[in-house]
């Protein structure tokens, strides 16, 4: 069965408008248990999001951690692993906020396709990826190694963005990461 709900109208909870919804796949901060399922929660409390599952990768992509211990899916598909997240369906006002929070316009992170499946079937979806800019150059720090899961083992260490140095950009902290040396990462990335 291929789920595809994407770009088709339901009915939202407060107004009584037809809304476009998109199909998001989480793999990090944004599932359950972690620091920014907040929003999540948020978003469902108003009828803009729906859980709808556990969902893994059809393809191997490499998923891997940052500064602060931030996860970053890369978009070199073959490479690293399945990786397992979260899939939900957003209202169009849900993923501007989302967009917002992974600084798409910022350069950030990208929101692109990705096939996903679970035991209830495929779908097409969006995931928010690295930004192409760092991309490669975060995959080379990670000694070009991810995981299959960002569990409380790959986030243990993770900084909120309130608590990150707020002398320096996002993109800063990136380019100091992907520039030091591994031997001085308190969390280097698996052994696989």
């Amino acid at each position: 069965m291929k789920l595809s709900i994407s770009n088709t109208a339901w009915m939202g909870a407060e107004d009584e408008q037809v809304e476009k919804t998109t199909l998001i796949f989480t793999y990090g901060t944004l599932k359950h248990g972690f620091s920014n399922h907040s929003l999540i929660q948020d978003m469902v409390a108003t009828g803009d999001v729906s859980y709808l599952g556990v969902y893994r990768t059809l393809e191997k992509l490499p998923l891997v951690c940052g500064p602060y211990r931030v996860p970053f899916l890369l978009n070199f598909p073959g490479s690293g692993d399945r990786v397992w997240g979260e899939l939900y369906a957003v209202s169009t006002r849900a993923l501007v906020r989302m967009d917002e929070l992974e600084g798409t316009s910022r350069g950030h992170y990208e929101r692109l396709p990705i096939k996903v499946e679970s035991g209830e079937g495929e779908a097409e979806a969006e995931a928010y990826y690295a930004h192409r800019s760092y991309a490669v150059e975060m995959w080379k720090r990670n000694g070009e190694k991810g995981y299959s899961n960002y569990s409380e083992k790959e986030a243990k260490g993770y900084v909120k963005r309130m608590d990150r140095p707020q002398h320096l950009s996002f993109l800063d902290q990136i380019r100091i990461f992907v520039s030091s040396s591994s031997s001085s990462d308190p969390h280097p990335p698996p052994d696989n």
